[in-house]
């Protein structure tokens, strides 16, 4: 019998099943388990080819006949917000993020409940419990923070902290980039288009980190719950022959990226 290290990537194929995005159409995913010493560098090597993380598993779309799910990275040091995007900066220029080890709470859970439950009630994550937050925040084997975006208060100059708790990110440090694993805001302050001002603050930290690029995960077009990630250009998207670059003006440079 052939033996596998631990560090040896096995990789499984999950049973077909109903798209969340993509009505009449059915998923299926690859993955493998993000563990032990190399655990790391396999995110690194993995996420360069398409695969996204949720806790110590990574995954990415294998379905037949279907390859709408497109792999999306932005390219920090040329993105150019939209002006739209700058409005949103502005909107939420009284908010600020703090980055910190990967630590649940009993505020996050109260915003990811109400997120949730508010946004995704009949989704896949809908039943999750303050428990299995937890775990989503902590089971990582990777070089994971996570960035609370609070308003900002009268001591905030002292403290470096913000008042209420707005929204959270999960996000890991990869050698090349910040990716985004998961993301949520409070509901009530949908007017702040927190989405979109969190994926602002991930540029702007790339470019301070001098990391190149943040990886946003699956852009789908036609998808409303996806397709918003098509808006931060320029853009590199996995095609077959490597990383193409999409350019604010929508023309798709044929030369792969590296």
């Amino acid at each position: 019998m052939t033996q596998h290290s631990r560090d040896t990537p096995q990789f499984y194929l999950t049973a077909p099943s109903p798209c969340p995005y993509l009505e009449g159409q059915e998923e299926r995913k690859v993955f493998t388990h993000l563990v032990g010493e190399r655990a790391g560098e396999l995110n690194d090597l993995l996420t360069h080819g398409g695969f996204r993380r949720s806790q110590s598993i990574a995954y990415r779309p294998a379905c037949e006949g279907c390859r709408a799910c497109v792999s999306v990275r932005v390219i920090a040091a040329d993105f150019s917000p939209s002006r739209n995007m700058r409005r949103i900066a502005e909107r939420n220029a009284d908010v600020i993020g703090d980055m910190r080890s990967p630590a649940p709470t009993s505020e996050q859970y109260s915003v990811f409940r109400a997120y949730l439950d508010a946004r995704h009630r009949d989704g896949g994550m809908a039943d999750m419990t303050v428990l299995d937050y937890a775990m989503m925040v902590e089971d990582s084997h990777v070089e994971t923070r996570i960035i609370e975006y609070r308003r900002r208060g009268l001591d905030s100059g002292i403290t470096g902290r913000g008042q209420d708790l707005l929204a959270v990110a999960l996000t890991d440090i990869l050698s090349d980039g910040l990716s985004m694993v998961y993301s949520f805001f409070e509901p009530s302050e949908e007017n702040r288009s927190l989405g979109t001002f969190m994926i602002l603050d991930h540029i702007a930290r790339a470019r301070r980190l001098g990391l190149p690029y943040v990886y946003l995960g699956y852009w789908i077009e036609g998808s409303k719950k996806m397709d918003y990630k098509g808006r931060f250009l320029p853009q590199q998207r996995l095609a077959p022959s490597g990383w193409l670059r999409v350019e604010a003006s929508g023309e798709v440079l044929s030369e792969p990226q590296d």
